[in-house]
């Protein structure tokens, strides 16, 4: 038996869950609810808010127009958080809503936009990337959503690293060797993977990021990926060299 219902429709809130707790919604999630899915008092929702796991609830009507979610057991409890970093240089709309869904199905933790010289996207749309993230957390049975950094321009971020972190650095000029291999060395540290834009790095930047004490370089094979099909490459073979999969 499946370990996530896929069934019933799930919200993340951001009020404590307990049992018998009363969960307020607002306006965008009651219609949601009782316009487009047209769900009635008693129907189960499952709620989750990254902090107390997974909880079943009940639709409740609160006056003419309020709707709540009557919390009434908990269906999985919180797991320890999976500490990967998604660093990435922002795309074009729809290409970055995709890898931001895909970077939150495939289990990091925060996702930070870095600047680079050839970055498609002048500006970051931080609380649609958010609102992406949790669509995508509430569809795919996550429990915790990531933290969404604001933009920073790669040598501030590389300036401000914390050394305990392994920087993977997907780099389309490194060796044509095994990637699994290259992260088998890592270890237990915490790690973050860093994307590049359409246009590559330029030699500047691909220089700091070489010299960087934290970095490991690595090759995702011989085929030019797009951005977004990079992300998922990426935190794929991490996954499976480091992580979920091991």
């Amino acid at each position: 038996m499946s370990r996530y219902d896929f069934r019933t429709p799930r919200l993340y809130v951001a009020p404590a869950l307990d049992r018998d707790v009363s969960v307020p919604l607002d306006k965008g999630q009651a219609n949601y609810l009782t316009n487009v899915l047209r769900l009635d008092p008693g129907d189960p929702v499952l709620v989750f808010n990254g902090r107390d796991g997974e909880w079943r609830a009940q639709v409740q009507r609160e006056g003419r127009k309020s709707v709540a979610l009557a919390v009434t057991e908990q269906t999985r409890p919180q797991h320890a958080p999976c500490d990967l970093h998604y660093l990435f240089a922002p795309l074009k709309h729809a290409r970055l809503d995709y890898m931001v869904q895909k970077a939150v199905e495939l289990g990091v933790s925060r996702l930070q936009p870095v600047t680079t010289r050839h970055s498609q996207a002048a500006r970051v749309n931080i609380e649609r990337m958010r609102a992406n993230a949790i669509e995508a957390a509430e569809q795919c049975g996550v429990l915790r959503v990531p933290t969404v950094g604001e933009p920073l321009k790669l040598e501030a971020a590389l300036a401000a690293w914390n050394p305990r972190r392994k920087l993977i650095f997907c780099d389309e000029a490194a060796d044509l060797a095994s990637p699994l291999a290259a992260l088998s060395g890592v270890g237990d540290m915490p790690l973050a993977v860093l994307i590049g834009p359409e246009g590559g790095f330029d030699g500047a930047e691909r220089t700091l990021l070489r010299g960087h004490p934290s970095t490991l370089a690595i090759s995702l094979g011989p085929r030019i990926m797009r951005a977004d099909t990079a992300a998922v490459a990426a935190l794929a073979l991490v996954n499976a060299a480091l992580g979920d999969w091991r």
